[in-house]
């Protein structure tokens, strides 16, 4: 099978879309299927694609965004550009990944190349704009986001949501499309064993002292105040606990300037981003205990991620987040309260014993979440679209 995929971010750019396509991806070619990915261009993202080199990885030339240093716009009339090249390759099915440009051009390259197809859709733009566009009436943005949704979604032939609270969302707004529940996995490479004490040493982390660690996006929406919050009254109660928050974000300083204010500074760490396949995986090992309290998760990777190294969770269970952790002996759930989450907290940093139950569960948790598991469902959605049913029914759309 030969997908053509299309989105908006990729690596370097680090984020839940970008670990989720290069899963998918990586296990599709691991089982003879050949994808090719359209993404941005990014300044400086030559050094990567030297240390990953890939055939099938076309990068599109790109723009800037406004008030958004991180991310890039493709330009369309390159990606437009493509299609007499794509249409001499024999493709099987188109797979948009997000919502902007990747959505509008894949309609059109669709169109070209007479492909079905289905869209991802990882992100809860419900309870995300007003973090970016504040200028705005959040009930105005809630509605304007509910109606994009609703109408890329039913441009498509399929939608894939990562959790059930996305896909009732989505049923909620008014999609008729198909929608099927379709989660990312972990990579085998994510079983591998960190090495926490390194990760410590290299850090100057006392390999005692009690750590709670933080790992993702540093961004308004994951609400990290709350995290901070919590972790002030920890602090209080355990003094020589360590906060580290790891990756970058437009959240950083704000959140830098919130540790002074709460007087956590001395106990809060920053660490920008880490390899994946590598530092990544010790400093998950390092941790004594996982802490997320986002309410935008669609389905919430770096869990599992945690987990899958030994590493507890504590949680609130929104969103997404839900499907992981409710059945999960691995994880604690614990109300969006600061008092209650910060005494859950403090009781896990001090309890070894109970912290290395929830280790070994941890790791039987994260093994129920396998890439190769839910590529296998992937694939048999693709093979569905293929079909001379949904084939015609793209065309037909696509002619509209």
């Amino acid at each position: 099978m030969h997908v053509l995929m299309i989105s908006d971010v990729y690596f370097p750019r680090v984020n839940g879309v970008s670990t989720s396509i290069r899963s998918f991806r990586r296990e599709l070619q691991t089982q003879g299927h050949r994808v090719t990915l359209l993404v941005p261009h990014y300044p400086h993202c030559g050094q990567y694609d030297q240390a990953n080199p890939d055939p099938d990885l076309i990068r599109i030339p790109s723009r800037s965004i406004p008030r958004d240093p991180e991310d890039r716009f493709m330009v369309k009339r390159e990606i437009m550009r493509l299609v007499p090249e794509l249409q001499k390759q024999c493709f099987d099915v188109l797979h948009i990944q997000t919502p902007f440009v990747a959505h509008y051009a894949g309609l059109v390259l669709a169109r070209a190349l007479k492909l079905s197809v289905v869209e991802s859709y990882h992100t809860f733009f419900e309870e995300y704009l007003y973090h970016y566009i504040p200028f705005l009436p959040r009930n105005l943005l809630r509605w304007v986001a509910r109606r994009f949704t609703v109408a890329q979604c039913n441009a498509v032939q399929y939608v894939i949501a990562p959790s059930r609270a996305m896909h009732d969302a989505l049923r909620g707004y008014g999609v008729e499309s198909p929608i099927t529940i379709l989660p990312t996995g972990l990579e085998a490479s994510q079983f591998r064993q960190g090495d926490g004490a390194r990760f410590r040493h290299e850090h100057g982390i006392d390999p005692r002292r009690p750590v709670a660690l933080y790992i993702g996006r540093v961004a308004h929406e994951k609400n990290i105040d709350f995290l901070l919050q919590a972790f002030q009254r920890c602090y209080q109660q355990l003094p020589e606990a360590l906060l580290l928050i790891v990756g970058e974000g437009p959240a950083v300083e704000h959140l830098r300037q919130l540790a002074q204010q709460l007087g956590i500074a001395p106990a809060t760490r920053f660490i920008g981003y880490l390899d994946r396949d590598t530092t990544l995986l010790d400093c998950y090992s390092a941790g004594d205990v996982f802490i997320f309290a986002s309410r935008t998760e669609t389905q919430g990777l770096v869990l599992l991620e945690s987990m899958a190294q030994g590493t507890p969770v504590l949680s609130t269970a929104h969103m997404g987040t839900r499907d992981i952790l409710e059945k999960s002996q691995g994880a604690l759930i614990v109300e969006e309260d600061a008092e209650v989450f910060s005494a859950s907290l403090a009781g896990l940093l001090i309890n070894s014993l109970n912290r290395q139950l929830l280790s070994k569960h941890a790791r039987d948790d994260a093994r129920k979440w396998s890439a190769r598991e839910m590529t296998e469902r992937l694939l048999q959605l693709y093979t569905k679209l293929m079909s001379p049913k949904h084939t015609q029914g793209a065309l037909v759309a696509n002619s509209n």
